[in-house]
């Protein structure tokens, strides 16, 4: 059940706390939470907590609009996979000469982000794994469905989506693709993500390095444990 369209959620914090019980049916399988950096961490910080499971990043990039980086045309994921809104990238005037340098460059900030996350927390293989794809929100759906792929591409043996909140047309094309959606809000009317929080603060690098660490050292003193 979803809560009322015109609820708000104090935080991420909160709203991670209220994706935890709904995601408490997969504490079992031991699934591995995957956040889209940056406001995703926060999410998955909470939720890999509350289920006592492994924590990694997805690292998927936003195609943006030509003049206007914040409207998504498509996403692409780390294993090079891009997925267009053909009917958005038309509106806007994004041709493929525009596309390809658009993805060469967000290549480049995945791979930026993959040395630098990856030397704090190594990477969780997700072959046969239940893989729990984590964000603050869904807007146009673009970078969660490449994460989606991403994960598929890796041999993840099921895929569940779970966000606090999400444009109706996006959770619903989402629901042709991951195995299981849970989005606690679906509101008639969305204009943005940070509409739907009272607290709805940037999330800098800093601090997702400072969660991945910890959870390196969580991983480490377990792998510790079992070798003793």
């Amino acid at each position: 059940m979803v809560l009322p369209a015109d609820r708000r959620f104090a935080n991420r914090h909160e709203a991670a706390a209220q994706l935890s019980e709904r995601l408490d049916a997969y504490k079992p399988r031991h699934p591995v939470i995957l956040g889209i950096p940056r406001g995703g961490i926060i999410i998955a910080d909470t939720i890999a907590h509350d289920l006592d499971t492994d924590l990694d990043v997805v690292l998927t990039r936003k195609l943006g609009a030509p003049g206007n980086p914040e409207l998504a045309i498509g996403a692409v994921g780390e294993n090079g996979r891009v997925f267009i809104q053909r009917a958005i990238a038309l509106a806007v005037g994004a041709d493929e000469d525009y596309i390809q340098a658009e993805k060469t460059r967000q290549m480049a900030e995945i791979e930026a982000r993959r040395v630098r996350y990856r030397s704090v927390l190594a990477k969780v293989p997700l072959k046969g794994r239940t893989a729990v794809l984590v964000d603050d929100g869904v807007a146009t759906g673009a970078t969660m469905r490449a994460s989606v792929w991403a994960t598929r591409a890796e041999g993840a043996a099921e895929t569940v989506v779970a966000v606090p909140v999400g444009a109706p047309d996006a959770i619903d094309m989402l629901r042709h693709e991951a195995d299981e959606v849970i989005c606690l809000l679906l509101p008639a009317y969305f204009y943005a993500i940070g509409q739907f929080f009272l607290d709805f603060q940037q999330v800098d690098d800093q601090e997702v390095m400072n969660i991945l660490r910890t959870h390196s050292k969580a991983r480490r003193t377990e792998d510790a444990e079992q070798r003793a």
